[in-house]
């Protein structure tokens, strides 16, 4: 959207996850604020009007009816979590929160280089937007400390870190699909 530009690129105004999402890691969206190739954007606007709050829950009308139903299908990552993840940033504070979000791209960055058979991208993304991080960093100790790592194919490597990502997310009663509209 024409004149609205944002430093922080992992974290949106919306709450979106952009440091994990696909489409900003292979730079086709430059993220929420970051210049050209941003899409028209209601909650852009909104903070336009609203005296450019960084984040919506910076805004005295947040939640505000622009957050009906918001959640209920995802793009090409996931929207689940951003009510939660704004509310954690609200609570530790956007730095902290940017901290972890730093933590969790890292994270996000060995899967894809290490264990992405290159059908794993979006479910890594999924997975790395909706665990905790502490979850996420236990995943990564289990998966380095696989003995026959090294004798691995890519393939099975890839099986292994999904594997252990799916069984970290069902603890949670998580779900590590996107949710298409019908």
């Amino acid at each position: 959207m024409k004149g609205f530009n944002r430093k922080n690129q992992l974290f949106s105004l919306c709450g979106l996850n952009c440091g994990l999402c696909p489409m900003f890691l292979n730079k086709y969206c430059p993220g929420c604020g970051g210049g050209e190739g941003n899409q028209s954007c209601k909650i852009a606007r909104c903070s336009m009007e609203h005296n450019g709050v960084e984040y919506c829950f910076q805004c005295d009308e947040y939640p505000c009816p622009k957050y009906e139903h918001m959640d209920d299908f995802d793009s090409f990552m996931t929207h689940q979590g951003r009510k939660s993840d704004m509310e954690r940033a609200r609570q530790l504070g956007i730095e902290a929160y940017n901290a972890e979000q730093v933590e969790k791209t890292k994270i996000l960055d060995i899967l894809l280089s290490d264990f992405n058979d290159g059908r794993k991208k979006t479910l890594f993304c999924t997975a790395v937007s909706l665990l905790d991080l502490r979850e996420l960093q236990a995943v990564l100790r289990q998966i380095e400390n696989r003995a026959d790592l090294d004798t691995l194919t890519l393939k099975e490597k890839s099986a292994f870190a999904a594997g252990l990502l799916q069984e970290a997310a069902a603890k949670n009663n998580i779900e590590l699909k996107l949710r298409k509209k019908k």
